[in-house]
């Protein structure tokens, strides 16, 4: 599957409604794919992120959750490849709750992967780059050990395993995205950038934050959605794990000022201790190497200045929901 372009092709994406996955689904309907987005089901039936797609015949909106193998069956039913975003994130829930991270990551993963052998689709498995754990080298290729410090964690790295053995086992078409920090326009709350810019926008004068010393990558979503297409479309990505990140890090303590100073407010970062992870879980480093993904043909495009201008205007309301458009 050498083409690139996706111009009439029927694609699933699972976690539709969410942050990279509804950016996902807005490029993919650019570019004339017949989507289907599975959501998880909720009794009230917001559509959330899709909300413009209810009555819109290019996207087909599926209510349903990812470790229920019936409806993964029918959602991958028909469809060429199957981006798989679904999956329960936040690493400070993983404590409280591992169990239910075990159940949507793990589980949820291997009902993905095993409709996609059934039915002959590819599928573009969601990892992320918390599987490394605090950097043993820098820059962090894929071959960089895997380190569980958190039930989050480990439960990607068990689904990662799950879907990689697939490839192996049976021949299914399997690739992996490993996302480093993604950031941009509807992420939530509890991500660092979208937490200081909301506090910034709600006037605060201190940035309450956990610790400020760990360095990130941080990559902006339209880039993020733009390595998800190039990884779909190639036959080298298969039984591979590619890494999605810029190549350059950032402390949490820099980019803070960086958002303080984007932002035009006057404020000043204050250490909360409610807001610390436990000492042994703290990830310190996370540098990516995108060799790989370059050889693949993509490379990060937006600055880490431009993608924060971007999300800041967003967390304004200066933007509409949703405006942003994700260019390959």
């Amino acid at each position: 599957m050498n083409d690139t372009t996706w111009q009439g092709r029927t694609v699933l994406v699972t976690g539709a409604e969410g942050f990279i996955g509804s950016a996902l689904v807005d490029e993919l309907v650019a570019l004339g794919a017949h989507v289907r987005a599975l959501c998880h089901y909720k009794p009230y039936g917001a559509a959330g992120n899709l909300a413009r797609y209810a009555s819109d015949h290019r996207a087909e909106l599926l209510a349903g959750d990812v470790r229920d193998p019936f409806v993964v069956d029918e959602a991958v039913a028909g469809v060429e490849v199957v981006f798989h975003l679904a999956a329960l994130i936040g690493i400070p829930y993983s404590y409280t709750a591992p169990e239910s991270y075990v159940q949507t990551n793990v589980v949820g993963s291997h009902a993905v992967v095993a409709a996609c052998r059934r039915h002959g689709a590819r599928m573009v498995h969601t990892s992320t780059s918390e599987t490394y754990g605090s950097a043993l080298r820098v820059p962090m290729d894929e071959t960089h050990p895997a380190q569980p410090q958190s039930p989050y964690a480990a439960s990607k790295i068990a689904a990662d395993a799950m879907v990689l053995s697939y490839h192996a086992s049976f021949g299914t078409e399997v690739a992996v995205c490993r996302p480093f920090n993604t950031y941009g326009p509807r992420q939530s709350a509890r991500a660092v950038i979208p937490t200081i810019l909301r506090q910034l926008a709600a006037g605060a004068d201190e940035i309450r934050l956990g610790s400020t010393t760990p360095t990130r990558d941080f990559t902006h979503v339209s880039d993020t959605v733009a390595g998800f297409l190039t990884v779909g479309s190639s036959d080298a990505a298969l039984g591979r794990a590619v890494n999605l990140g810029t190549g350059q890090e950032i402390s949490i303590g820099a980019l803070a000022e960086l958002l303080i100073q984007v932002s035009g407010r006057d404020a000043r970062v204050v250490v909360d201790e409610a807001r610390l992870r436990p000492e042994a879980s703290e990830v310190d480093r996370l540098l990516s190497d995108n060799g790989l993904a370059r050889s693949l043909g993509w490379e990060p495009l937006t600055s880490l200045e431009d993608g924060l201008r971007d999300t800041w205007r967003w967390v304004l309301g200066t933007d509409e929901p949703g405006s942003t458009r994700y260019v390959v």
